[in-house]
């Protein structure tokens, strides 16, 4: 059984193949074809999916396509190679909610699905049992947290739909002071639209109530301390109105682009309420084409159809030595080719404790925008210069946005209190305290950090660097932060690293069986 997943079709698409009970691919279009575009079908995805498993478009038996589309589209024409295959419609926030439940550990869960909107609805939940999902509560536009949370990103100066990122991490510096401003938006039946003046450009498009009641001058440029609290005020907002709409659930599953928010998740795991969260960790629109192909496989299959896990979420495409040594060739660079595992990871090993920065390329890309263990910028956390190097030199962002701390998951207890979605980067943990000065440059406000656990079946090579390098200093930490400049997606191929690499102020790069040194 072959099932090709399409979503994201107007933003984010992606394309996902499932083929006899596994995902054998993931990918995003973005990263394959390092633009932007909507409307389209992602057509180097869909062939990218193909080749990895090793079929043709007639081996397709069915391809589940997640709305929302063009008005009139065309795109069944674009699908017109797939001769044999049955063509099935998914709605978002029902591919939303399969992409979190159906990859989930849970038999039995709530499932929150929210987003900005998506087929009018911008949220939803549901009640998942066994292997069905069934709709409990549906949000409609306007009453979305996503673009709330949107519109405050905007009247702090940054771009909505684009850095709500940036809006989370400046939270931590704040006190959420102006919170019962923020309920009284979202906790009633509906959202207070008079806090909102829909004809206003710029600031959110707040109203003159929204200014009153936060006791602040619309039109006067905002303080840093009052951006911060704002930022804290409507964090803790989204996290109760989640923590809400769960109620009393056993288990929770979060999709949809507010999924993404690494402090929310952590409020729900360490709030006592639940005996297990999952955050899908391709939350987004990209997400939905793993939903729409989980919902086909379980519908197919019904009861007996067996649950996919996706292990490490690195589902993309691989390159062989030859196409590496290719491209290196071709750019006339020197390297110094690493025959063998044990020279590639002495290599990084290596450059890490001279406190170089270190651009790591192995394996599979990852499906989803964090770097996983396979396309990363490396680290040493017993260099006190890593922090600045890295957000002022490499990724040039602001000293508020901090990396995160790879550990392997079975030694992850000793450094930090961390929950179950740190193995995919999607919460946020502490720092023991006994380990607070030595990871300072990594902590958020309160000992938060980001950690990112590694198992050996996740991941093995990337497993063996951290161990490999706690052996050599006695710290199997590295701190990682994804491979990627210019604003653009993780780099996918070795044309991607190299352009990357000599772009950047990253000292070494070990892709594949290659280092490179400048």
């Amino acid at each position: 059984m072959n099932i090709l997943g399409i979503g994201g079709v107007l933003s984010d698409a992606a394309a996902v193949l499932i083929r006899d009970g596994r995902i054998a691919a993931a990918i995003e279009e973005n990263k394959l074809t390092r633009r932007s575009q909507s409307g389209r079908l992602p057509e180097a995805a869909m062939a990218s999916c193909l080749q990895i498993a090793g079929i043709g478009p007639d081996e397709v038996d069915y391809v589940a396509l997640a709305r929302p589309l063009p008005p009139g589209a065309a795109l069944p024409l674009g699908l017109q190679a797939f001769t044999k295959a049955r063509i099935v419609s998914i709605d978002h926030h029902a591919a939303h909610a399969a992409s979190a439940y159906l990859s989930s550990p849970f038999e039995q869960a709530t499932v929150i699905t929210l987003d900005h909107e998506g087929d009018l609805r911008c949220g939803a939940k549901w009640r998942g049992e066994g292997n069905r999902l069934t709709l409990e509560e549906e949000i409609l536009y306007p009453d979305s947290i996503g673009q709330l949370y949107g519109r405050v990103t905007e009247l702090l100066g940054f771009a909505a739909r684009a850095d709500e990122h940036r809006l989370q991490w400046l939270s931590v510096a704040g006190k959420p002071r102006w919170l019962s401003v923020f309920e009284a938006i979202t906790g009633g039946h509906g959202f207070d639209g008079s806090y909102f003046d829909f004809g206003r450009q710029g600031q959110g498009g707040f109203s003159a109530k929204f200014f009153e009641c936060l006791g602040l001058d619309g039109k006067a440029q905002l303080g840093p301390q009052d951006r911060a609290d704002l930022a804290a005020s409507v964090q803790r907002a989204l996290e109760g109105y989640v923590m809400r709409l769960a109620g009393d659930a056993k288990n929770v599953c979060l999709a949809g682009g507010v999924a993404w928010n690494a402090l929310m998740v952590s409020a729900l795991e360490s709030s006592g309420r639940y005996e297990g969260v999952f955050a899908q960790p391709a939350a987004g629109n990209a997400g939905t084409a793993l939903g729409a192909a989980l919902e086909v496989w379980h519908n197919v299959g019904g009861s007996n159809a067996i649950r996919i896990d996706g292990g490490g979420y690195c589902l993309g495409p691989q390159f062989t030595a030859q196409e590496f040594k290719q491209v290196l060739e071709n750019c006339k660079l020197r390297f110094r080719l690493l025959a063998t595992v044990p020279e590639t990871i002495g290599a990084a090993v290596g450059q890490l404790k001279d406190n170089h920065i270190v651009a790591w390329m192995q394996g599979r890309m990852e499906f989803g925008p964090r770097a996983l263990g396979n396309r990363s910028i490396l680290a040493s956390p017993h260099d006190p210069y890593s922090a600045e190097n890295l957000n002022a030199f490499i990724k040039h962002r602001e000293a508020s946005r901090k990396f995160a701390a790879s550990v392997p998951a079975e030694l992850a207890a000793e450094y930090f209190e961390a929950g179950p979605n740190a193995r995919y980067l999607a919460t946020v943990s502490r720092v023991k305290p006994a380990y607070q000065a030595q990871f300072r440059g990594a902590l958020l406000a309160g000992n938060l950090v980001r950690v990112h656990t590694v198992s050996k079946e996740d991941n093995p090579l990337y497993w063996q660097l951290l161990h490999s390098f706690g052996e050599a200093t006695g710290l199997p930490v590295l701190y990682n932060t994804s491979f990627n400049l210019f604003g653009e997606p993780l780099v996918c191929t070795p044309r991607d690293a190299v352009r990357s690499f000599y772009s950047s102020g990253i000292d070494a790069m070990v892709a594949g069986n290659f280092l490179l040194e400048k």
